[in-house]
């Protein structure tokens, strides 16, 4: 796979702060501290891949713009493009020590999103595309899955913890769609569950509660697999909504009017 200067930047800055993280995840399992210090740990862990992400990227290309999950959000120069960062996805699996978190980095022009990359360090599969130019796991080509009945499909999501207000909503769609379906999957990484019905392992994802750190880069990778990615409600900004829906082309109509009813 070739791609594009820009890619090529990103994919350096996942992969380096990718190793800063690794490192990290191993000391996970030795913290014997109180939930409050191994949130301190994992914080540090993070803010440190994203100085490491912001620093890369910066460096390459000093007029971008910037919004990143552990920062304030900076105007660039040049007002058409910015970088949407998320330099751990899945904090709470990392601090539990599980293995499915990733680095997310997404390049927005003119407020479309034209370049996505998508990293799991601990597997490491790198998840990448640029708009136009198809859709990659390392170097090989991604097309959704060709699933076309429910029963035979497996659906991702996220479902609300510590109290959030949206948890009735999900809980009401699993009661909806797990009769009609072969499993849903709550992983804890949406960057990484959009990649995965990109790659084909899952038919569908739906979430609330979004930022758009969580999904940019997966919305591009997803399309670019020719998969169909929505606003949950169907209408607003799918960035900066907070919700989305998407599926491979052939479920997408039978999935979404089940979690839309």
């Amino acid at each position: 796979m070739q791609g594009s200067a820009n890619l090529n930047i990103m994919i350096k800055a996942a992969r380096l702060a990718g190793r800063s993280l690794v490192k990290d995840f191993r000391e996970v399992e030795n913290l014997q501290v109180s939930m409050k210090g191994a949130g301190d740990f994992v914080s540090k862990a993070d803010l440190a891949a994203e100085r490491i992400i912001k620093e890369e990227l910066t460096e390459a290309r000093k007029n971008y713009g910037w919004v990143g999950e552990e920062s304030e959000a900076e105007q660039g120069e040049d007002p058409t493009r910015r970088w949407i960062v998320d330099p751990l996805d899945g904090t709470t699996n990392f601090l539990h020590g599980l293995p499915h978190w990733a680095v997310s980095i997404a390049l927005e022009h003119k407020g479309e999103i034209v370049a996505g990359v998508v990293y799991d360090p601990a597997k490491d599969e790198m998840f990448t595309a640029e708009k136009g130019q198809g859709a990659f796991l390392n170097e090989t080509r991604l097309r959704v899955s060709s699933r076309k009945r429910m029963i035979e499909s497996i659906f991702a999501t996220g479902v609300p913890f510590g109290g959030r207000a949206d948890l009735p909503e999900t809980l009401q769609d699993l009661a909806r769609l797990m009769p009609v379906c072969a499993g849903v999957r709550r992983w804890g990484a949406a960057a990484l569950d959009l990649a995965y019905v990109a790659a084909g392992r899952y038919e569908g994802f739906w979430e609330r509660g979004l930022h758009s750190w969580d999904i940019a880069a997966g919305i591009l990778i997803l399309r670019e697999s020719g998969g169909l990615v929505e606003p949950l409600s169907g209408t607003g900004d799918l960035l900066e909504g907070g919700e989305i829906i998407a599926a491979n082309e052939v479920i997408f109509e039978q999935f979404s009017k089940i979690i839309r009813a």
